[in-house]
């Protein structure tokens, strides 16, 4: 059931993005931050290495479920965080593996707190309260195949309205160069670029939640071992670049028509 639940909200999204009707401001970041992603691709192909060899280089033998860098990303200024791992679980075959980002607590803007449940002890609690941003899905030449959200339990997280984590994605940035530059600004820029898909994949997992709850009466489904996956959608890079060009040059077409 919840590769169904998941593939319907993935249907959903693709259907209901429009870029037109971004705000000009948050198209011109996203191209940047395009831009940003085919830059890092650029210059580690020269080398012949990905984003994903980047974090792997130097960790010894890969397993299942560690996590990659040992101890994670972390940057002390914006409190941003991602990890790369691998899992058999939810049947996301051709997946190699993918990255989970958050924001931690001193990283939120100010007032904004977990959701509140009669039982919170599984949960991390005062600055370990992190968020789960997005999760990106690599294919095994490190090229990223789709986002998704998951359940609470999947990521230890605490949980957070989607009306205060998707105020969370303009604050995400790992700006320092360790353990690897390259991907560090490609997994920000990465979060940036999608901005509206991570938007809609947000709100779309409070509503998988929502409707799994309502299914499930009696059950914690924050613990629901039978809800991992709560949306995705299929991702190419090139193809949203594309978009937020033409976006943008229609935006600046209707303004020139408004003033003439």
């Amino acid at each position: 059931m919840a590769k169904n639940a998941a593939a319907a909200e993935k249907q959903q999204t693709h259907h209901q993005l429009d870029m037109v009707t971004q705000p000009a401001k948050r198209l011109r970041m996203m191209l940047a931050a395009g831009e940003d992603v085919l830059e890092v691709w650029r210059v580690l192909a020269l080398t012949d290495d990905n984003v994903v060899g980047e974090i792997l280089r130097h960790q010894g033998k890969f397993y299942q479920w560690d996590h990659y860098p040992k101890g994670d990303v972390y940057d002390r200024k914006t409190h941003s965080q991602f990890f790369y791992h691998a899992h058999t679980i939810g049947g996301r075959d051709p997946e190699h593996g993918h990255f989970h980002t958050f924001v931690r607590t001193k990283g939120m803007a100010c007032g904004m707190k977990p959701v509140k449940r009669p039982d919170r002890s599984a949960w991390p609690s005062g600055d370990d309260a992190l968020s789960h941003i997005i999760g990106i899905s690599m294919d095994a030449k490190g090229m990223p195949i789709r986002l998704f959200t998951t359940n609470r339990w999947v990521t230890g997280e605490a949980w957070y309205k989607a009306r205060d984590v998707v105020k969370m994605i303009a604050l995400y940035s790992i700006d320092h160069a360790q353990p690897s530059w390259p991907t560090n600004r490609w997994v920000s820029g990465m979060i940036r670029l999608f901005w509206p898909q991570i938007i809609m994949l947000i709100q779309a997992r409070d509503m998988c939640i929502q409707a799994w709850e309502q299914q499930n009466p009696g059950k914690d489904v924050f613990e629901d071992r039978g809800l991992e996956v709560t949306s995705q959608a299929d991702v190419d890079v090139n193809v949203q670049i594309a978009a937020v060009k033409a976006a943008l040059a229609a935006k600046d077409e209707a303004k020139r028509a408004k003033s003439e």
